[in-house]
């Protein structure tokens, strides 16, 4: 009987060849969209929860006042923004800790981490001693943050990259966030600003004041 030849053997070797390589590149080509895919998921998680905290954390600042001397020119409440660092008074959810008044830093970190530091507040008259702060890493990978605030009291409103204003507040703060994986939509958070306090009390808020 007549058998295969050998370049009809070769032939079947080079198209099993290609049918091999051709598996195997839909197969990497799969593996690498299912991974981009789950980076994908993983930043659309990632934002989600560090909108909820900080919504949650940004949204209800204080109009506490310092009753140390200020200097002229210089803001007495207990709020700093700059195009890269904002430091607030607000309220710590009780869920996160033990709640109340609590000193806020948002910065990036030199390591491309977006961080947020805090200390309990400990009255009108200390200021925050930010190295016995405690932080907390919302994201990492960030390769650029920047703030800008909104001071509704001008007409038109205007948004400014430094917040100077002595006499109030800004009305809301805008984060654009930029990681290695692509830039996050811009958050714009509304700030709630809560009435100063009794200098006296630093207990737990309820509804926005102090018991």
């Amino acid at each position: 009987m007549r058998g295969f030849t050998l370049v009809e053997l070769l032939v079947v070797l080079v198209l099993l060849s290609l049918i091999v390589l051709a598996m195997a590149s839909a197969l990497r080509t799969a593996s690498q969209t299912e991974e981009r895919v789950d980076a994908r998921l993983q930043q659309m998680d990632d934002l989600r929860i560090a909108n909820n905290f900080l919504r949650s954390v940004l949204g209800r600042v204080s109009a506490e006042k310092t009753t140390l001397p200020v200097p002229q020119g210089r803001s007495p409440y207990y709020f700093t923004g700059t195009a890269g660092t904002l430091a607030w008074l607000g309220v710590m959810p009780a869920r996160h800790g033990a709640g109340g008044l609590t000193h806020f830093r948002l910065s990036l970190s030199d390591e491309g981490a977006l961080v947020l530091r805090y200390l309990p507040w400990s009255g009108a008259g200390s200021p925050p001693d930010w190295s016995a702060a405690g932080s907390s890493t919302l994201l990492t990978g960030v390769t650029a943050f920047d703030l800008h605030y909104e001071d509704a009291a001008s007409e038109p409103p205007a948004w400014t990259p430094e917040w100077s204003a002595v006499d109030h507040l800004p009305s809301r703060v805008s984060l654009a966030v930029q990681t290695r994986t692509g830039a996050w939509p811009e958050l714009a958070i509304a700030l709630r600003v809560l009435p100063g306090t009794d200098p006296r009390s630093n207990g737990p808020i309820f509804g926005g004041s102090i018991r």
